[in-house]
């Protein structure tokens, strides 16, 4: 069976530790390296939910997108959740390995991933850090209907977004918290943006700016990308058992009238 830090080098081929950002935190955050894998379970973030389900299903290793650890932790008590959630690994022997911004800018990473599930064809970088992708959709579409679309294909419980009044053709996106691209995606020739986490600033000025935006959420954007590290896993150890987190889910609720 497959050691702890040999998955951590195999997911770090596919998503290498330098095309992290400076300020992040990815890699083996907490387990011992040298322990076997038996079974893994993928899921976009480690919440407490998350790791009872593990150790419920006997798993020696949480993989995830956010890191379980992220800003300096001075203390681990289970004074704060993520105290709580290191406790709560250490004390049922799981070991968390977390790839954050380094996959959001890899080749089939979190962006290819979410490129390709919008229909963009042979997508490519508009920023220079890397992160996001953009390209032409094979047809142009009007904006009601390709938000439905993105709602649809993400499993969106709801969707924001703004018309500056152009069809959808070339298309940028930005899984997770992204709008800090917008001007970059302007640049690029974009009519439309799909990221998530936008202010209520950039919706005001859309039109002006002339850029459809979509806020679909950080949770759809980024999902779908689990698929994907599973697969990856699976290929390079075929003894091992990898599931998704099936109690993981959108954080946010959204009340719609009538319901």
């Amino acid at each position: 069976m497959p050691t702890v830090s040999e998955i951590e080098r195999s997911l770090f081929e596919l998503a290498p530790r330098e095309c992290a950002q400076d300020w992040d935190n990815v890699g083996l955050l907490v387990g011992r390296p040298g322990n076997e894998v038996r079974k893994a379970l993928v899921a976009l973030d480690i919440t407490e939910g998350v790791i009872a389900e593990a150790a419920q299903w006997k798993a020696d290793l949480i993989v995830s997108h956010h890191p379980v650890i992220f800003h300096g932790q001075k203390s681990v008590t289970d004074r704060d959740p993520v105290g709580r959630r290191v406790m709560q690994l250490v004390e049922n022997g799981i070991a968390a390995i977390c790839m954050h911004t380094n996959l959001d800018c890899a080749g089939g990473g979190v962006n290819d991933v979410l490129a390709e599930a919008l229909g963009i064809q042979v997508p490519e970088h508009f920023t220079g850090e890397g992160v996001g992708r953009c390209g032409w959709r094979a047809e142009p579409m009007d904006l009601p209907g390709f938000v439905r679309f993105v709602s649809r294909t993400l499993g969106c419980g709801g969707v924001r977004y703004a018309d500056a009044g152009k069809p959808v053709h070339r298309v940028a996106v930005g899984g997770g918290a992204c709008g800090e691209f917008e001007d970059a995606a302007i640049r690029a020739g974009c009519d439309t943006f799909v990221t998530s986490d936008l202010s209520y600033h950039q919706f005001v000025d859309a039109k002006a700016n002339g850029i459809n935006l979509i806020d679909a959420g950080h949770f759809p954007t980024e999902d779908l990308v689990c698929g994907k590290v599973m697969a990856r896993l699976a290929k390079r150890f075929p003894d091992l058992q990898v599931q998704k987190s099936a109690v993981h889910r959108e954080a946010i609720q959204y009340y719609v009238e009538g319901e």
